[in-house]
């Protein structure tokens, strides 16, 4: 392996799939900051162009936004 596919991986998350954009080993859980190995990945939204470590951060991601729709 080189240098660079240990680093953080970009990517286009799409609906079912995503597309590796920047070769990597691992992509930043946008809730948590964790690191989520590529081969681990199986949480992300494709219209928020966002990874997440598992379903407690998608829950957290999603609760959070309906508290901004309330209090808007």
């Amino acid at each position: 392996k080189d240098a660079a596919a240990g680093g953080e991986a970009r990517l286009e998350y799409r609906e079912s799939d995503y597309r590796i954009l920047k070769p990597g080993a691992y992509v930043t859980c946008a809730v948590s900051g964790r690191r989520i190995p590529l081969d681990a990945l199986v949480y992300w939204s494709a219209a928020r162009q966002e990874p997440y470590a598992g379903p407690a951060e998608v829950a957290q991601r999603l609760d959070g936004e309906r508290a901004a729709r309330r209090e808007a």
